[in-house]
């Protein structure tokens, strides 16, 4: 193994490689196996061999400016042990490295905030979301301090904004309820959904690999914080009624932009979701067989009758990209905040304030006076009719569906006073309740 000598630091700093080699090995005689290799660049670094098994193990220990000679001995020392004892010590090593690395990411978990996992869980989530979902997360977890887009001053942090900070090893149900008790005081409707967004992101975090163990899902289930958060209330008179249709339709109709007026006359006859309406397509509407294919949020997707006077309407409108209901002026190209318009046209008409959620709500209200059976109106609308009212689960055909949708609008249309000819012939109206 070459010459032995007792190092110094005074020794280590004078040896040399020998002239005409690529590198030297010098080895100490005080520690058994400690060697310091110095390269004819000048690098010099401590190294350990020993023979294990038969087998010449050489390992590098470090550089004498990372290793003085003080800690290189006794590490020279606990690996010789460790070949004693038949340990590979560069296995040693890797396990000792990969528990590190371990416990740093354990380490680097337990100081993760709920904002970075919020980000993330937001970047994992949006696709899957509808947009109006993915707002929601945006705008009820804003830190605020930006200036408003309707008025003067700046917007203040939404109700998830306090909590953003907290490590989620210290989202805890006292926690919890102790911010959803301050953020009741002075806006229960957004703390309800606030909560309610962050049980599901809970829940979400709980399944994650990167995540779980740090907030556990039944930290919502605390009485004392379920009792905390907000009910959420029905909306009461969130819908059109029968004597409004008139005052509703003559002030939508006189809107200036077709594309509005057309989307919130489609929500009303189809009953259809905001952001189905929305992301119709030119090649979703067939005008041939009086069809639309609607991509539901739940099953997927859906093919509803178009019925001639919403035909009419969507024939009349712009192709001015792939939307039906499109928007220049919108980053995507279709209509994406139609409430004010509404709004506008609702105080136009003197009648209450109605979502656009509430016109989905009028239109299965509305069915109703036309004695629809309640399987048809849920299959247009998407959702799965009751058991107890139709016995089971029937899935009707596009015409039978078209049948009574023809009805359905036919009979709003009289109600609101609007004459309209359809140029292909429909059903009669039946005798209303």
């Amino acid at each position: 193994m070459g010459k032995w000598e007792n190092f110094t630091t005074e020794r280590v700093a004078s040896f040399k490689c020998q002239p005409g080699k690529s590198q030297s090995i010098y080895w100490d005689g005080k520690a058994t196996g400690l060697g310091l290799r110095v390269t004819a660049a000048g690098a010099k670094s401590y190294i350990f061999e020993a023979w294990m098994n038969g087998r010449s193990l050489r390992m590098t220990i470090g550089s004498p400016d990372a290793w003085p000679l003080s800690k290189a001995q006794p590490e020279a020392r606990r690996l010789k042990a460790l070949t004693d004892r038949g340990i590979d010590p560069r296995l040693e090593k890797v396990k000792q490295r990969e528990k590190l690395t371990a416990e740093n990411a354990e380490a680097k978990r337990h100081i993760l905030t709920l904002g970075e996992a919020w980000r993330e869980y937001l970047k994992a989530r949006k696709a899957k979301w509808s947009e109006r979902t993915y707002r929601d997360h945006v705008r009820l977890s804003a830190p605020g301090g930006v200036d408003k887009k309707v008025g003067k001053g700046l917007t203040i942090a939404a109700p998830l904004a306090a909590l953003m900070s907290l490590r989620l090893s210290d989202l805890t149900a006292e926690k919890m309820t102790e911010w959803i008790e301050k953020e009741s005081e002075t806006r229960p409707t957004s703390a309800g959904l606030s909560f309610r967004l962050l049980q599901a992101f809970i829940n979400w975090a709980d399944d994650h690999k990167d995540y779980k163990g740090l907030v556990s899902k039944d930290v919502c289930k605390s009485r004392a914080l379920r009792d905390t958060v907000p009910k959420r209330k029905t909306k009461e008179g969130d819908s059109l009624q029968r004597e409004q249709l008139e005052a509703w339709f003559t002030s939508v109709r006189k809107m200036p932009n077709p594309v509005i007026s057309a989307y919130l006359q489609g929500l009303l006859i189809t009953g259809a979701r905001r952001e189905e309406m929305a992301a119709i397509r030119w090649t979703d509407v067939d005008f041939q067989w009086r069809s639309i294919t609607i991509h539901d949020k739940v099953e997927g997707k859906r093919v509803i009758p178009l019925p001639p006077y919403l035909a009419s309407l969507l024939a009349a409108l712009p192709r001015r990209n792939e939307w039906v209901f499109s928007s220049p002026a919108a980053k995507a190209g279709n209509v994406s905040e139609p409430r004010h318009a509404h709004n506008h046209a609702l105080a136009a008409a003197g009648l209450p304030h109605i979502t656009l959620h509430g016109l989905r709500r009028s239109f299965g209200t509305l069915c109703e006076w036309v004695e629809v059976p309640s399987g048809i109106s849920a299959q247009i609308m998407g959702h799965k009719p009751s058991a107890l009212a139709e016995k089971h689960y029937r899935r009707r055909p596009i015409d039978l569906l078209r049948k009574w949708h023809d009805v359905i609008e036919a009979w709003i249309l009289e109600q609101a006073g609007i004459e309209f000819v359809p140029a292909v012939p429909t059903l009669k109206v039946v005798s209303a309740i």
